[in-house]
């Protein structure tokens, strides 16, 4: 693993922490409640633009498809930056940016690079993922929604679940099933769904900290232009595995650094909370299970960089990501066990009822449980780490 940053890198670094300085104060304030959608799709695609406009939209993006041609880890430093100045997160451009962008770089057709990827980079275009189904979540590829040809139109009827953001979208990476006879693997076909044909009904789902950021989608008989399928017909799962590698790539880096964050924050806060006319921080139990979470959050850093220097090498991290995920999983979710016995009974409230500043912490508890299923569940992950690191057999 290289540690060293290069010229290059450290100027890219330099150049940037001028850029997010001079930016950021200059940025309107941010929507005052988490469940405007609206206000914040708006905020979200302005800010993509603010990043287009100055030549950081697209860093790792091949330079011929309007981004920067970064290398893995100038596109590091770039998620490194962003997040320790406090830039707005990607938000509504997740999906875009991160999935769909950079799927139709690998697998799209010409048009449908020129027609997507600028709209894309500039934050004109909002991207949803319409993958899991109600019975088709950890096993995808038993995915039901069904696409019949029609012409030059698929015909799709089914339904979708856990659709960020669709509520706000203008195009939707779809997964159909095109052949039910074939294995569950073989038949489904990858598709570009625009969000305002008709049949689409989209249903918000609150999660529990009340923000709807997820949602259902319900699909009747929505025509689809055959020149809207992204790779062959029934070659949809290799395509979403195309997909997959770049959501378990680098998607969770802003993820680890918030984390970091949020630790030195808890420490803040064990030094405020008292009890028993003590500080909490003065308990010696504090103090070494925040700093075992400190220590594995500085290991996952680790990681992801030797991750990054793996894929900058060879362009495959391999089965890297698993473990990374697994790992912060189980980090995130001590980190929260920690927060809620420093909070006691605030801790049972979303509000902040010592004004304490805690609501975040409470909420990133919440959030927390999510990681179980966020990017592939963990017993998706463990089974490719026992498949492909420890040469266990496959499940049956």
């Amino acid at each position: 693993m290289r540690l060293a940053a290069t010229p290059d890198e450290a100027a890219f670094r330099a150049d940037l922490r001028a850029w997010l300085a001079e930016t950021l104060p200059t940025l309107p304030p941010a929507p005052a409640t988490h469940d405007d959608w609206v206000a914040r799709r708006a905020y979200d695609t302005g800010w993509q633009r603010t990043l287009h406009d100055a030549g950081y939209a697209g860093t790792s993006w091949p330079t011929e498809y309007g981004g920067r041609g970064l290398t893995p880890s100038e596109e590091l430093i770039f998620l490194e930056e962003t997040e320790r100045a406090g830039a707005p997160y990607v938000g509504c451009n997740f999906v875009g940016t991160l999935h769909a962008g950079p799927t139709l770089i690998a697998e799209g057709t010409a048009e449908q690079q020129a027609t997507h990827l600028p709209a894309i980079l500039r934050g004109d275009h909002v991207w949803c993922q319409g993958f899991s189904e109600p019975e088709a979540g950890s096993d995808l590829a038993s995915l039901r929604t069904r696409a019949v040809r029609d012409g030059d139109h698929y015909v799709v009827t089914g339904q979708k679940i856990w659709t960020s953001h669709a509520h706000v979208a203008d195009y939707c990476e779809l997964l159909v099933r095109t052949d039910p006879d074939a294995p569950k693997h073989k038949g489904i076909t990858w598709l570009i769904l625009p969000m305002d044909a008709p049949g689409i009904e989209v249903r918000p789902l609150k999660t529990l900290t009340g923000v709807s950021e997820f949602n259902e989608m319900f699909l009747d008989e929505v025509r689809i232009p055959v020149e809207n399928r992204v790779g062959a017909e029934n070659d949809g799962w290799r395509v979403t595995m195309v997909t997959f590698s770049f959501e378990r790539g680098t998607a969770f880096v802003g993820e680890l650094l918030g984390s970091m964050r949020l630790l030195d924050e808890l420490s803040g806060l064990a030094r405020r909370v008292t009890r028993h006319g003590a500080t909490a921080w003065d308990d010696a139990s504090i103090r070494h299970e925040l700093a075992e979470v400190g220590a594995d959050l500085d290991a996952l850093w680790a990681l992801i960089r030797r991750n990054v220097s793996i894929a900058q090498a060879g362009g495959d991290a391999g089965p890297g990501g698993s473990v990374f995920k697994l790992a912060y999983h189980d980090t995130r979710n001590r980190m929260g066990d920690v927060a809620m016995r420093l909070l006691g009974r605030a801790g049972l409230a979303l509000g902040d009822p010592l004004d304490l500043a805690v609501a975040d912490h409470v909420e990133e508890r919440l959030y927390a449980l999510s990681l179980s299923i966020a990017a592939g569940t963990s017993q998706v992950q463990r089974n490719i780490v026992g498949e492909r690191v420890l040469g266990l057999p496959k499940e049956r």
